[in-house]
């Protein structure tokens, strides 16, 4: 279906889905985690075997790109190839490896009059995941929900809507042949903001609506939405290059963390260099990230070392260009690197660069942002990368989840109480 179908019932359709997935997660929430990994491992066997329909799916989607307005950083976050598809299909394979987060007991104690009370984690339940473009997250979002026995209904963007129909029919598939309910993974089939809307109001079906994409998506949601949201606004991300900071090391972290894939949100928008190495390194890693397409917006102390770059307004250090565009400041010291990025950040990724033990210490507890970095790129702050198998998003919000969200973070938690006939008096 498409978004410009007009005889969909949207409130019964976005009914019938949220109930399904409803009945689906109550099944899931007490399978086992054999028949979870199964489903994982079938679905990573199956991407592989149908490469060649979902890439054609996905050209498709390609062709028809630039008529959304998309440009080259979107349409590289939309594109498929085989080694993305083979990087989908192991991070599946990793999240069957791991252990199963649903029944593990967190803590515990018996009481003084013998009662047993544990704390046991236990699945969400249903999750609404309304994403724009990737569509290798359509993999990465239902492998992380089935494992920590939640069913999903995604909702993926019309720029990608080829390609989604084509690895949820691979998801459907797999959960068929190993006997899960099909309605674990549910695809909306529409692209009409309409329907969204429907879903939004269904606080008793679906548990948590995990919004992924650009600001205005996430204003809709937060506005919208009547159950919890997990969300991040955005990817403004910082790389503070201190004084005592290897040159060579910054130089590489800085165009890694900005170039390798300037289209996702743990790029880095901005580069704040400490004063008294501004002379020195400016002129280095401005060649570095010009040699490399990067356009430079300079504040007014930095346009004296950088040679051809643009004067950068206020706004620039507030925008996440998702593009080869860096704003560049230079600061006098740590403490306004801090500063600056505590005003100006958007609480999503921040890194320094120092060989400074002290400077690095004070760095990472000043910083109040989902993952901190020392001597790294802003790339790594991804749910692959630090263990978890895969994630479903990056949140910056302190509850119920921080940074990226996988398996652990898809759950809560009850308390199971064992007694022997204990009344209270």
């Amino acid at each position: 279906m498409h978004s410009t179908e007009t005889n969909l019932d949207f409130a019964l359709y976005a009914t019938e889905v949220a109930m399904a997935a409803q009945v689906a997660s109550r099944v899931l929430a007490t399978a086992g985690g054999e028949i979870k990994n199964r489903w994982l491992c079938r679905t990573a066997e199956l991407i592989r075997e149908r490469a060649p329909e979902i890439l054609a799916a996905n050209q498709v989607d390609l062709e028809a790109a630039p008529g959304f307005g998309l440009k080259a950083a979107a349409i590289d976050r939309l594109k498929l190839d085989d080694k993305r598809l083979n990087s989908a299909a192991e991070a599946l394979e990793r999240i069957a490896l791991m252990t199963d987060p649903v029944g593990e007991i967190l803590d515990g104690s018996v009481r003084p009059n013998g009662l047993e009370v544990s704390r046991v984690r236990v699945p969400l339940g249903v999750v609404f995941f309304i994403y724009e473009s990737r569509p290798n997250v359509t993999v990465d979002a239902a492998g992380v929900c089935i494992k920590s026995g939640n069913a999903v209904i995604l909702r993926g963007g019309k720029e990608a809507f080829q390609s989604n129909q084509a690895l949820h029919k691979v998801l459907h598939d797999a959960l068929e042949e190993v006997g899960l309910p099909t309605a674990c993974v549910q695809l909306v089939a529409t692209t009409d903001r309409v329907a969204v809307g429907h879903f939004l109001q269904m606080s008793d079906q679906i548990n948590v609506t995990i919004p992924r994409g650009g600001k205005s998506l996430i204003e809709r949601v937060m506005a919208d939405a009547k159950m919890p949201v997990i969300k991040h606004y955005d990817g403004i991300c910082h790389v503070y290059v201190d004084r005592g900071a290897d040159f060579a090391m910054a130089r590489e972290i800085v165009v890694n963390a900005k170039c390798q894939r300037p289209g996702v949100c743990n790029a880095a928008e901005c580069l704040l260099v400490h004063a008294e190495i501004a002379d020195q390194f400016l002129p280095q890693v401005a060649r570095d990230l010009s040699s490399r397409g990067v356009e430079l917006r300079c504040c007014e102390r930095s346009r004296r070392f950088v040679s051809g770059c643009r004067p950068a307004t206020p706004r620039d250090f507030e925008t996440e260009f998702l593009d080869l565009i860096m704003a560049i400041r230079i600061v006098d010291d740590l403490e306004q690197a801090i500063e600056h990025i505590e005003t100006h950040s958007s609480h999503h990724t921040d890194a320094i660069v120092t060989n400074d033990l002290a400077a690095a210490s004070r760095f990472t507890a000043a910083v109040d942002s989902s993952a901190v970095m020392v001597n790294a790129s802003t790339r790594f702050n991804d749910g692959g990368e630090f263990g978890l198998g895969a994630e479903i998003g990056i949140s910056t919000d302190k509850f119920h989840a921080r940074g990226p969200c996988g398996l652990r973070e898809l759950t809560s938690y009850k308390y199971v109480v064992r007694g022997a006939g204990h009344v209270r008096t």
